[in-house]
């Protein structure tokens, strides 16, 4: 599945979370803290997924680096667990 987010509509936090939330599937039981978002995309979202975070820079830019960077660390570190499993459909993500 490949899911692309528009990083020009990202100017907090919670849009982060909604964003991904929706284009994920994520429930109504979703935490909205970057655990719950640990969680989510480490365990529970089916394989393969490709996600594309367009415009990453407007949303550094609005959101602040160390906040970014908070959720980019994340999502990269998701990425980098798949490919240590060997896992064939895995979690890959671009920033553009």
């Amino acid at each position: 599945m490949r899911v692309t987010i528009d990083g020009s509509q990202i100017r907090s936090e919670s849009d982060i979370h909604d964003a991904l939330s929706r284009k994920l599937d994520f429930g109504p039981y979703y935490g909205r803290n970057l655990d719950a978002l640990w969680d989510r995309l480490s365990a529970d979202v089916e394989r393969p997924v490709e996600l594309i975070w367009e415009h990453s820079e407007a949303s550094k830019a609005a959101l602040g680096i160390e906040v970014f960077e908070r959720f980019s660390s994340v999502l990269i570190r998701v990425m980098d667990q798949d490919e240590s499993f060997g896992l064939d459909e895995r979690f890959t993500v671009r920033f553009e």
